[in-house]
Formats: C-alpha cells, sequence, structure tokens
C-alpha cells in the first residue's frame, strides 16, 4: 500500500466517524440546541460540530490523486488549503478551550478570581500558539510530485517547524493538564461537601459533577493519545529508522484530532444538556405523579363527605 493510500484510508475513515457521530446525535442536537434558548455555548456546539464535516471533506479530497490539480496553480491551491486546514486546528482548539472556561466556570459557581485566572492562562497560551503556527505555517511549501503516474501535493518543512509545532503541542499539554487539576481539585472538593447535604440535593449536584468529570476525563484522554502520538511523529529516532512508522502513527493522530475537535468536543455540551434535560423531565414526573394523586385524595374524600 502507498503513502497516498494510507493518508486516504484514515482521511475516510477520520470523515465517517464524524457524519456517523452526527447521523447518530442530530435527534438530541434539535431537541438540546436548536429547540433552546440560544447562548454563546449554542453557537459553540453549532460551530464545532458543522465545521468538522467539510473539514474531514477538505482532508478526503487533498488525499485523492483523482481530484488533485495538475495545472501550474496547483502548488498555490495546496498552500491555500494546508493553510485552511491548519488554521482550523487552531482556531477549533481555542473555541474548545473556551467551552471547557465556561464548564469551570461553573463548576466554581461562578467564582471571579478563577475566570480571571483561567482567561488569562488561555490568552498567553493560545497566542504564543498563534505566534508560533504562524511561523512555522510560512516554512511549509508545497510542490506537486509524480508518484504512481499521479500528480499529487507532497508538503515539505523547511527550518525548525517541527521544533515549532512541538512546542505548540507541548503549550496545549500544559492547558489541558492544568484544567483537568483544577476540574479534579473542585469536584473532589463538592464531593465532600455534598455528604454533608441531604441525600435528594447531594445526589443532584453529585450527578452533575459526575457527568462534567466525566466528559472532561475522556475528552483529555483523547488529547493525551494525540500529543502522544504527535511527540513520538516527531521523534528524530524514529523519523530516521522508521519512515512507515512515522507515516502510520502520523494517520492514526490525524484521526484522534478530528474525534477529539469534532465529535468529543460536541458532545461536551450536549452531554451536560442532556442530563439537564433528563433532570427536569424527571421533575416533571414527580410534579405530575404528585397532582394526580392530590387529585385522587381530594376526589376520594369528597366522596366520602358526600
Amino acid at each position: 500500500m502507498s503513502r497516498s493510500d494510507i493518508h486516504l484510508h484514515f482521511s475516510v475513515a477520520a470523515a465517517a466517524v464524524v457524519v456517523y457521530d452526527w447521523v447518530l446525535t442530530i435527534g438530541q442536537e434539535i431537541e438540546l440546541i436548536w429547540r433552546q434558548r440560544w447562548s454563546l455555548m449554542t453557537v459553540l456546539y453549532l460551530v464545532t460540530r458543522y465545521i468538522g464535516i467539510p473539514y474531514s471533506v477538505v482532508n478526503v479530497l487533498v488525499t485523492m490523486p483523482l481530484v488533485s490539480l495538475t495545472d501550474a496553480h496547483n502548488d498555490y491551491i495546496g498552500n491555500i488549503l494546508n493553510y485552511a486546514l491548519n488554521w482550523t486546528n487552531i482556531v477549533m482548539t481555542a473555541m474548545l478551550d473556551v467551552i471547557m472556561i465556561a464548564r469551570l466556570y461553573a463548576m466554581y459557581q461562578g467564582s471571579r478570581t478563577m475566570l480571571i485566572f483561567l482567561v488569562i492562562t488561555f490568552l498567553s497560551v493560545n497566542i504564543c500558539c498563534a505566534v508560533l503556527a504562524a511561523i512555522g505555517f510560512m516554512n511549509v511549501v508545497a510542490e506537486e510530485i509524480m508518484l504512481s503516474g499521479l500528480h499529487m501535493c507532497n508538503y515539505n518543512y523547511e527550518g525548525d517547524v517541527q521544533l515549532q509545532m512541538s512546542m505548540v503541542w507541548m503549550l496545549n499539554t500544559v492547558w489541558e493538564v492544568l484544567v483537568l487539576c483544577v476540574s479534579i481539585w473542585i469536584a473532589v472538593k463538592h464531593f465532600r461537601d455534598l455528604r454533608r447535604l441531604g441525600p435528594s440535593t447531594g445526589s443532584i449536584v453529585g450527578d452533575y459533577f459526575r457527568v462534567l468529570i466525566q466528559s472532561h476525563v475522556l475528552y483529555f484522554a483523547s488529547f493525551a493519545g494525540v500529543s502522544c502520538f504527535q511527540l513520538i511523529n516527531i521523534s528524530p529516532a524514529l523519523s530516521n529508522s522508521n519512515p512507515a512508522a512515522v507515516l502510520i502513527f502520523g494517520s492514526i493522530r490525524f484521526v484522534l484530532v478530528v474525534v477529539q475537535m469534532f465529535v468529543l468536543g460536541p458532545r461536551l455540551i450536549l452531554s451536560v444538556r442532556e442530563y439537564h434535560a433528563k433532570l427536569i423531565a424527571d421533575s416533571d414526573a414527580e410534579i405530575s405523579m404528585n397532582s394526580i394523586v392530590f387529585q385522587e385524595h381530594v376526589h376520594i374524600s369528597t366522596s366520602g363527605t358526600v
């Protein structure tokens, strides 16, 4: 199997995962997103959900030799597509960070101190990542190559692009570890405080935190997997000794990045709204049951007096 075939197969797999998850959650999306009052989280959900489909399709088209351009503008268009995809990664990462800040702000019960700390850290990390990425993208050059008689677009990296990209991943990893630590800390603190509350209130608040932590840990696990594959992929020892392994690791990393941004990202919002809707539905059902019992009690009492 050639290099282009491997890229194509993994790109198709990533696109299939995004489309399958969208089809799987479209019913919840209509009920919990489109029919609800619009907010910042609604906009973030729709962007992270619906950017993923064209993003995946463009990746498939870029890796398909049959649709590769063969005119004089091939390199120019290849550079544009490469810039668009890479900057989409940067922007989507920042939007997912905003979702995390909103979740932590709610978990810390509207603490302004925590909000200021998170916003300052978020801006510092993302500004540094944007600057490093911009410098790195300037040193990526597209060129047309012939592979098995087909025209393909290949990207060459000049200068210290690998070092700059690894610094971007390290900064994002520091941010994710920080967010996970403050999430676990406040969750443990709340679970200890819930022991002093009643069973009904404690169980409701505890379930909210459990939903938040479970989705957060799953998201962090995917990011940790992406970071590990990225560090392995840029390892000089591996790249020099086994280029085939580098290609496979890079392709797996791409699939994990797509899943993290466009599947687990939207589910960070959808899982909380789903639990909130379930809680409201259970509360309405309990109120309706109490009303029915009350009406039956009144009817029996009236019949008895007559």
